[in-house]
């Protein structure tokens, strides 16, 4: 998301508004922070997740943008997504209608000492909604598929005395894809008027595939069961009385699960998709059925396979009100289909941080050690809550920060 610096804020406030009370919050990152609300039990396998000593981020190296998605290569190269910002002076801004996404290489097997290179953009008309944004990022077999979805409702919008950050959530529009890993690419014939899965929304209506991301197998996919790509995606199925901003790009109550056969001729083919309604696959979108729900609880959502322990674990991050504190948990099942329990609950991680995930390319031999990866704090002062650096290192950049299974 566009970091919204304390004047810009402060300008769109003087416009009739004003700030609400202030509010600091306390993070807190036990299991005890769990809400009592929370339909996932404990897991009976990881007792939860510990916060460790190491973290980075990449502000050293002028990197001042989100929306990183490592996507782990067969020559030992991650492949990301990145907007909103600028990578060592090249600037990317998803709103309006002359939209761009960025693309960058990461060189380095140290999550401490990564190099970034080969930062460049693209352009995608975003008509008739107002921003396109990166979301599914895949590099498999030396083709870069890479994804991008719609946003709408404003940058910055009001609502009952609520600062709203693209309060409504568009289609997913598709994939465009590069044979040389991004020196040049191919669109999609996708539009947001003509996207992949024929999800079309103006009023805030619900959208189940709006942002999806691939569920990260390994080093090209190595560690998929059939071969195919899996993708998981936050939304809702329900838009009857309910609350502004339900369906955002970081809010929703639910999470979906389709496939896909990887190649060029499949990936913007709806009828080449299989979609997971809860006790089989299918061809029909109409029976799309959610793996895990928890209504007004749920937002954006990344899966890793953790090989060494052969489970999956899945990153959910809850936006609240899509500004101000967000909370960010993880849970784990055996199959990627759920059902799925609770590793741990992060009250305020952050204590703004989303776009979580967990890249295979860090996690340790015996799978007890790994590293999230996440951007933070674009808003933080939002409606007077003052968001703190919390773990340490937490920033709008490239985040990286090791934790460990217990």
């Amino acid at each position: 998301m566009q970091k919204i610096t304390h004047l810009a804020f402060a300008n769109f406030l003087l416009f009739g508004l004003a700030f609400s009370c202030t509010q600091r919050g306390k993070a807190e990152f036990s299991v005890k922070s769990t809400p009592e609300n929370c339909p996932f039990k404990q897991s009976m396998v990881f007792s939860g997740l510990e916060i460790g000593s190491k973290n980075k981020n990449y502000l050293d190296q002028k990197i001042n943008a989100d929306t990183w998605y490592p996507s782990w290569a067969t020559d030992g190269n991650m492949y990301s997504p990145w907007t909103d910002g600028s990578v060592k002076g090249v600037t990317s801004n998803s709103a309006g209608k002359e939209a761009t996404t960025g693309y960058a290489t990461i060189i380095g097997d140290d999550p401490m000492n990564l190099t970034i290179i080969n930062e460049a953009l693209y352009k995608s008309d975003p008509n008739p909604y107002e921003s396109r944004y990166p979301c599914g990022s895949l590099l498999y077999d030396g083709v870069w598929y890479y994804g991008t979805y719609c946003l709408y409702g404003g940058q910055v919008t009001k609502n009952n005395n609520i600062s709203y950050n693209w309060p409504w959530m568009g289609p997913f529009v598709g994939f465009r894809y590069s044979t040389d890993l991004g020196k040049t690419w191919t669109q999609t014939q996708r539009t947001p008027t003509n996207p992949l899965f024929n999800e079309r929304t103006q009023n805030g209506e619900p959208v189940k595939i709006g942002a999806p991301h691939f569920v990260d197998f390994g080093k090209n996919m190595q560690h998929s069961p059939d071969g195919k790509a899996y993708l998981v995606a936050h939304g809702s199925s329900n838009g009857i009385n309910r609350r502004f901003g339900y369906d955002s790009w970081i809010t929703g109550d639910e999470i979906y699960l389709i496939r896909v056969t990887p190649g060029i001729e499949n990936m913007n083919d709806p009828s080449k998709y299989e979609f997971w309604n809860g006790m089989i696959w299918t061809r029909d979108f109409g029976q799309l059925k959610p793996i895990a729900s928890w209504q007004d609880n749920m937002g954006c959502a990344t899966m890793t396979y953790n090989a060494p322990l052969k489970r999956y674990l899945m990153c959910v991050t809850d936006g609240g009100t899509t500004g101000g504190f967000y909370n960010t948990y993880v849970l784990e099942s055996s199959e990627i289909t759920g059902p799925w329990k609770m590793v741990q609950y992060f009250k305020h991680f952050g204590e703004q941080a989303y776009f979580v995930n967990i890249p295979s390319k860090f996690i340790s031999k015996d799978g007890k050690r790994f590293w999230l990866c996440y951007s933070a704090n674009f808003a933080s002062d939002w409606d007077g809550q003052k968001i703190q650096p919390l773990p340490a290192g937490s920033c709008y950049s490239l985040c990286l920060q090791e934790v460990k299974l217990y």
